[in-house]
């Protein structure tokens, strides 16, 4: 997340956090419920050089979140109940549904028995690749290669260079945020082959990173096996879709279910975009999940779950728990949907 972004967004919460408007927002803005979405959950070891942070969690966070939805009004359900009472439209309660992206260990170490603890029910959308420990975690990869390297130097375009000091802590997190907010509005490849120069640079070997932190499908079929735990596809190779021909997306949104499927012996009726910005799934995307009968499809669009999302299922909107501000305070002004209110200009749907 760019510096001004992430400055920006700190201000927006602090005024709904001084003044409490959120709360009394939240009967027009929250809707019928919400999709949380989390990624790695994991006591944090302190480190300086961490800009992957926002997508890190701890444990005892996780236990807070869950036990805030309750005191919030909120019913933690399963993905499938959710999109049942969205369907029926009745009023009560809004829903919750908890779901975790890409399938890191950790998810079976320590944000398990945190759900197991609260009988949560989640969803977990498994990227093949990672689980044949032959995909790339890119950003995870990019963040342990500058953290060894004592400066940048990537060719890029022409005789171009990208080049930076990364001795410090500081250094570090500038270089991280030169290379990923160059490359990453472009071309995936170009993106991939920077990253991959920098590990080799660096000596690392990107597929024994993602081997490390994510489950094999052994882990996976433990997990699908959970009663609490739906399983959902989420591509072949964590591919940013919009950026690619539409066969090559329709395969890595199809070919990661049929994987799943065999390997799981269960069926995957729901789906989660890669990346899942705009720039990274959009109308022919959410097409194509429609089109290859999936029950539903997340994005990273924020926003609450409104009526209207009944007909773009396909098109969901989620609830980013970001690890840089793990505070109670922080979550239920997510809750009350006054935030997307304004970040959406007032619509509440964002499917285009």
């Amino acid at each position: 997340m760019g510096r001004l972004k992430s400055q920006a967004i700190a201000a927006g919460f602090g005024a709904f956090r001084a003044s409490g408007l959120h709360r009394l927002a939240a009967r027009w803005t929250r809707g019928s419920g919400a999709i949380l979405m989390f990624h790695r959950v994991r006591p944090w070891i302190a480190r300086d050089f961490a800009p992957n942070r926002l997508l890190e969690i701890t444990p005892d966070f996780l236990d807070a979140v869950i036990l805030r939805l309750g005191v919030q009004g909120f019913d933690i359900v399963a993905l499938d109940e959710a999109l049942l009472r969205l369907r029926a439209g009745a009023g009560g309660r809004p829903f919750a549904a908890l779901t975790f992206d890409d399938g890191y260990r950790d998810m079976a170490d320590y944000a398990l028995p945190v759900l197991e603890r609260r009988a949560a029910p989640f969803t977990l959308y498994a990227t093949t690749g990672y689980a044949a420990g032959t995909g790339r975690l890119w950003w995870e990869e990019l963040e342990a290669a500058i953290a060894r390297l004592d400066a940048i130097d990537l060719p890029l375009d022409g005789c171009a260079r990208l080049q930076a000091p990364a001795r410090t802590a500081q250094e570090k997190t500038a270089a991280f945020d030169a290379v990923y907010w160059r490359l990453r509005p472009g071309p995936e490849e170009k993106l991939l082959d920077a990253v991959a120069e920098l590990a080799r640079q660096a000596g690392l070997d990107g597929a024994t990173l993602t081997r490390a932190a994510c489950l094999d499908y052994d882990g996976l079929r433990k997990l699908a096996a959970h009663p609490l735990c739906t399983i959902g596809a989420h591509s072949l190779t964590h591919a940013m879709l919009a950026k690619h021909g539409a066969a090559a997306a329709r395969r890595e949104i199809a070919d990661s279910r049929a994987i799943l499927e065999q390997r799981l012996g269960r069926e995957i009726r729901h789906f989660a975009y890669p990346v899942g910005d705009p720039g990274s799934a959009g109308a022919r995307e959410f097409a194509l999940c429609r089109d290859l009968g999936f029950a539903s499809a997340v994005t990273t669009r924020p926003g609450m779950i409104f009526p209207e999302h009944r007909d773009h299922l396909h098109a969901l909107p989620r609830l980013s728990v970001n690890g840089l501000w793990q505070d109670t305070a922080f979550i239920d002004v997510l809750l009350s949907g006054a935030p997307f209110a304004i970040w959406n200009r007032g619509r509440r749907l964002n499917v285009a």
